[in-house]
């Protein structure tokens, strides 16, 4: 018989309570149990409880840990500035993770939990649904064949809405980010631009962020990464400038074509066969893209492609059993912090920094 995956979800209402469904996404998959649930608010742990049917609850969920036992914790806050301990207290007792994005809030913090996974053998997975995406694989492969020539830029945005500039960056950048990650490595460099109200930003606009960031500023990001390779790789996002239809997503131009995928399990991703990128200047216009390639229907249907997790959850059982990292694991998780933190750090240097980062802290503070 397959093993049966004792899962423990630990939430805290109000303060980012479960993420986006991190509490309920183990119901799809057959082989784990949720037996357990932490949460320091009294009546979201009781409602969580009643809808997932679990009898054990605690306030702290480090008694979850010792005393419910699980294989797995699911870190659902999506407020960051309880992860690296939550995380933490689970690593350190051989328990596996899967976790919220965004990571977590400072460089230091991602070297801990690194050093950490490490030293006790622990699988760590992030929730970053396009990571899991066949469609990543389907998207090198093209590049690989050549189908958009040369790559030259990849271009992402956020999603610019009440939170564009700095937060934007931080809870919706962190996904198209990983994408670039995901497709063209971790960069060498980044070369930014912080605005607060049209003007450079200075210390004087630092704020506590929302959704436990910590320090930000901003309400509008120009950014620039060096990229293996020799692409260049852009995120931007201005307060309240988002379009309709958003343009959060992200866009990759080669000497040949445009490539365009948006955040998704199987998000949709088209195909411009165009050298001038302008349809309309040539007779070029825009495909569909399945995981089976431009132009050819989806042979992919199945409920896992329409779930958040279940892509994410299946990789992280076969990485435990495999022994190997998750594919949207760690590590990775740390180069996309290091991308973000790196604006700031960019910006008030005034100049390109080079990555790995030196300063380890929130450069913001």
């Amino acid at each position: 018989m397959a093993k049966q995956w004792r899962i423990g979800v630990i939430g805290s209402t109000g303060r980012g309570n479960y993420g986006h469904g991190l509490d309920t996404a183990w119901q799809a998959i057959g082989e784990t149990t949720v037996v357990a649930i932490a949460d320091d608010n009294p009546a979201g742990l009781a409602a969580t409880a009643k809808k997932l049917g679990v009898d054990a609850t605690f306030a702290d969920y480090r008694q979850l840990i010792d005393e419910a036992k699980p294989d797995i914790v699911a870190i659902g806050p999506r407020w960051i500035d309880q992860h690296r301990d939550m995380a933490l207290a689970a690593i350190e007792r051989g328990v596996h993770v899967f976790i919220e994005k965004p990571f977590v809030r400072t460089l230091q913090e991602a070297d801990e939990l690194v050093a950490a996974c490490e030293k006790h053998n622990v699988k760590l997975a992030v929730g970053h649904p396009t990571r899991y995406s066949p469609m990543i694989a389907t998207i090198r492969k093209l590049i690989a064949d050549g189908a958009i020539g040369d790559v030259l830029e990849f271009r992402a945005r956020g999603k610019e809405d009440r939170r564009g500039g700095g937060e934007d960056l931080w809870v919706l950048g962190t996904h198209v980010l990983d994408m670039i990650h995901a497709i063209a490595g971790k960069p060498e460099w980044t070369f930014a631009r912080v605005f607060a109200n049209g003007r450079p930003a200075t210390r004087d606009d630092i704020v506590d962020g929302a959704e436990g960031i910590g320090r930000l500023v901003g309400d509008e990001v120009q950014a620039t990464y060096g990229l293996p390779g020799g692409a260049t790789g852009y995120f931007a996002s201005k307060k309240n400038a988002a379009g309709k239809p958003t343009r959060y997503g992200l866009q990759i131009f080669g000497s040949k074509g445009v490539l365009e995928i948006i955040e998704g399990t199987l998000p949709p991703v088209r195909y411009l066969g165009d050298p001038a990128w302008s349809p309309g200047r040539t007779a070029a216009t825009w495909q569909p893209v399945s995981s089976a390639g431009i132009g050819v229907p989806e042979p992919l249907s199945g409920p896992e492609y329409r779930a958040r997790h279940t892509l994410a959850i299946r990789d992280l059982l076969a990485a435990i059993e495999e022994n190997r990292e998750p594919v949207g694991n760690a590590s990775a998780a740390r180069d996309v912090t290091e991308m973000i933190v790196s604006v700031f750090a960019s910006h008030f240097a005034d100049e390109r920094v080079h990555l790995p980062l030196q300063q380890r802290q929130n450069p913001l503070v």
